[in-house]
Formats: C-alpha cells, sequence, structure tokens
C-alpha cells in the first residue's frame, strides 16, 4: 500500500472515531432540527421516489424523507451514527436501508437513484470533486442533487475555523468543508454534469442556551470536533487553555441576545439543489 493510500485510510479511520465520539445524534436534534425537512422539501421528494441521504449521520434528514413516501436508503461512514439513525426511524415507524459507505466511494450503482441528499454530511470529506463525481454518478439523469452546506462566514463555517489550529492537519490536498457554501466552488465542482444549479441561504435559529458559557460546555461535552480537538491536546495546559480562551472569544462575539436574555445565535447554511445533466 502506498503511502498516500495509509495517510488516507488512516484519516477515514479518525473521521469515523471523532463522529463516533460524543453525542451527534442529540446535538443534530437540538440545533438543526428544522434542516432535514427544509432540504427534503427543497429536493421535492415524493412518495415513490428513490432516494440516497450521503453522509446521513444519524437519520435527520433521511427520516423526514422516508416520512415523505419515498424509499430511502440511508449512508454513512460511521457505523454507530447509523445504529442511532435505525433506532430513530424506529420510533417515527418508517424503515430504511442504512449502510456503512465513503463519500468518496458510494457503493452503489449507477443512476440508481431519483434523488441524491446530504445535509452537513458530504462537505466534510476531503477530496470535494471526487464527492460531486460519486453524487452525479447516482443519480440518474434528469435526478436531483440537494445539499445543506456550512457556509465559511457562517456560524458553524467559523466556529470550525476557530478550532483549526488546535486540531490535527488534515490530509493533503484536503480541501475546506464550507468551500461547499461557496456558490463558485460548487459551480465548479459540478461543472457541465448539471443542467441547473441554485443557491439558497437558510437560517437555523439556536436560542436554548442560557450563555455562551453553557453553548461551550454543550460542545465541549457533545461534538466530537470539538471533543477530539482537546484530546489533542492532551498534556499540552498551555495549549488548552489557549484553545478555551478562544472559542469562549467565539460564543460571546457570535451571540445575538441582548444583556441579561438568555444567549441567541443564527447558524447559516446553503441549499444547494442541483439537476443533473440528462
Amino acid at each position: 500500500m502506498s503511502d498516500a493510500a495509509q495517510d488516507d485510510r488512516a484519516f477515514k479511520a479518525r473521521t469515523r472515531a471523532m463522529w463516533a465520539t460524543g453525542d451527534f445524534p442529540r446535538v443534530a436534534r437540538e440545533t438543526i432540527k428544522d434542516v432535514g425537512p427544509t432540504l427534503v422539501a427543497a429536493a421535492g421528494v415524493r412518495a415513490g421516489q428513490r432516494v440516497l441521504d450521503v453522509a446521513a449521520g444519524s437519520g435527520a434528514t433521511s427520516i423526514p424523507a422516508a416520512l415523505a413516501g419515498a424509499d430511502v436508503v440511508a449512508s454513512d461512514l460511521t457505523p454507530e451514527l447509523l445504529e442511532a439513525g435505525e433506532e430513530a426511524a424506529r420510533d417515527a415507524g418508517v424503515e430504511l436501508e442504512w449502510v456503512e459507505a465513503d463519500a468518496e466511494d458510494l457503493p452503489f450503482s449507477d443512476a440508481s437513484f431519483d434523488i441524491v441528499l446530504s445535509s452537513f454530511g458530504a462537505m466534510f470529506a476531503p477530496r470535494h470533486l471526487i464527492v460531486a463525481d460519486e453524487l452525479l454518478r447516482v443519480v440518474r439523469p434528469g435526478g436531483t442533487i440537494a445539499m445543506a452546506n456550512w457556509t465559511p462566514e457562517g456560524w458553524v463555517g467559523q466556529f470550525f475555523l476557530t478550532m483549526l489550529p488546535f486540531m490535527p492537519p488534515p490530509p493533503p490536498g484536503a480541501l475546506p468543508p464550507p468551500a461547499w457554501g461557496v456558490e463558485d466552488h460548487v459551480r465548479s465542482l459540478f461543472g457541465e454534469g448539471v443542467s441547473e444549479l441554485t443557491f439558497t441561504r437558510q437560517i437555523q435559529a439556536v436560542d436554548h442556551f442560557a450563555t455562551p458559557e453553557a453553548l461551550i460546555d454543550y460542545y465541549r461535552e457533545n461534538f466530537g470536533p470539538t471533543i477530539m480537538a482537546y484530546k489533542s491536546l492532551a498534556g499540552d495546559p498551555e495549549q488548552t487553555a489557549a484553545l478555551d480562551a478562544a472559542l469562549m472569544d467565539f460564543a460571546v462575539r457570535m451571540n445575538l441576545a441582548g444583556p441579561g436574555e438568555p444567549a441567541r445565535y443564527e447558524f447559516e447554511y446553503m441549499i444547494v439543489v442541483a439537476r443533473r445533466a440528462a
């Protein structure tokens, strides 16, 4: 195995471990609960359609698609998230197919889905062009690709930028995930593979944290990337203190609430809807 292949395998293993750490299903339920139904509506999911959710996590988009009557396959690199999704689907009274899969190497036949969805998932794979090619490959000609992607300037994009200096470096050639929230970048990725491409900015309001301190405590305890950032600094109290300070400064700066009010944040994301060229 080449050094590059070994590096890629190690990165994917770290990625799986990162998203399995903490309680991402809880974070999704409590901070981005409206995004899945919004994306399903934007994609025009209807009963009887065959739908793939790429990097589906615990089913925040897959389950609303199934509730709309679609035949849904939910795929993700992290099996622990799929297990949580299966439980949530049972609670919702719907059946889906759950498949462990890499967004850069989807184990599905060409043109096998009417709609391909991804909410805050495929954007985290390091090689964006490979991901775009895979999304185009598995959707039928004339079919729809719909994604919800964090923007670089939005809350989550800035949150990851704040943590970036304290996290292990990405593999060579990796592109930043929030680039999927930049129109020109997405146009360059899909290129002539699509006949239509639209972009709509959306806001998910998050207002159930009493204070900025409560928000940062929540992410330290539940959000895999934040947990792994702190783990990578274990034994380095100076850097740990620097991360504490950076996150607190961020949480205070981004708080939209007035004095004495509960903290309030707006998470901006981009809905991308593409039609595969015939």
